[in-house]
């Protein structure tokens, strides 16, 4: 499998916009002219680059070394891509970032539900894999709900996590229970795809039903009451066949 890279290295302002660290990534990538490409793009990112050429071995590696992020192809030789993500989700939090040549939604879908955070498919230049790397990273380095900011000011909306309200120019907006829950599960996961059923779950929990039918139209709902125009979106985004993702303004 071959991915093909901008070879161009992220200009130092870009590198700076985004300047996290980590202490070591692991690469799981069976193609070592992939592995190359990927080692360059991320030299100023982590202090220490981990390779694993297939999923046993992988799965080792981040059992031994905890790396801070996990950089995953799902074209490899020995287990499935998602098998592997599974398994590795299964003992640890770590950010798991997948890469793919293949586009399907069903996929997407498939990986993000299985605990990977986000989903890279090839071709992409270094640029985009390195921004969405660190965006990762840095989501990871607030991952409890403690964490999430009480008040969180985007778009003219002042939303209050806390006593579950949400204003524009301090006049109130009145959601229901159901369009509040979806709004904060999104809100509390900012700058993340959550697909259908991870949203579904985490407002409805158990109950039974079709996931995409019962949000689109909680979510259309939700977005005439808080965005300034409905047909044109910029907090609650839609990932098409995927899911939903809150965006909030950098």
């Amino acid at each position: 499998m071959h991915a093909r890279m901008n070879p161009t290295r992220p200009s130092n302002d870009a590198a700076m916009a985004g300047a996290v660290r980590a202490r070591a990534l692991l690469i799981i990538e069976d193609d070592p002219p992939i592995r190359r490409a990927l080692r360059n793009a991320l030299g100023d990112v982590a202090e220490r680059l981990l390779e694993a050429p297939t999923g046993k071995t992988g799965i080792d590696i981040a059992a031994t070394e905890r790396p801070d992020l996990v950089i995953l192809d799902l074209g490899l030789p020995d287990l499935e891509g998602v098998a592997v993500c599974r398994e590795i989700r299964s003992w640890s939090p770590v950010p798991i970032v997948v890469l793919s040549a293949r586009h399907s939604d069903a996929e997407k879908v498939q990986l993000l539900n299985a605990g990977a955070d986000d989903y890279i498919t090839k071709p992409f230049s270094t640029a985009e894999f390195v921004a969405r790397v660190r965006a990762v990273l840095r989501r990871a380095r607030s991952p409890g709900a403690a964490d999430v900011p009480a008040t969180v000011e985007a778009y003219g909306l002042t939303i209050d996590l806390v006593h579950r309200r949400v204003t524009r120019a301090g006049t109130l907006i009145r959601l229901t229970p159901i369009e509040w829950d979806i709004l904060r599960t999104l809100v509390a996961n900012a700058g993340r795809t959550l697909t259908h059923q991870q949203i579904f779950e985490a407002v409805w929990g158990a109950a039974a039903g079709s996931p995409q039918q019962y949000l689109r139209v909680h979510i259309t709902n939700l977005r005439r009451k808080i965005e300034a125009r409905a047909d044109r979106p910029e907090l609650v985004v839609t990932e098409p066949g995927v899911g939903y993702r809150a965006e909030l303004p950098g």
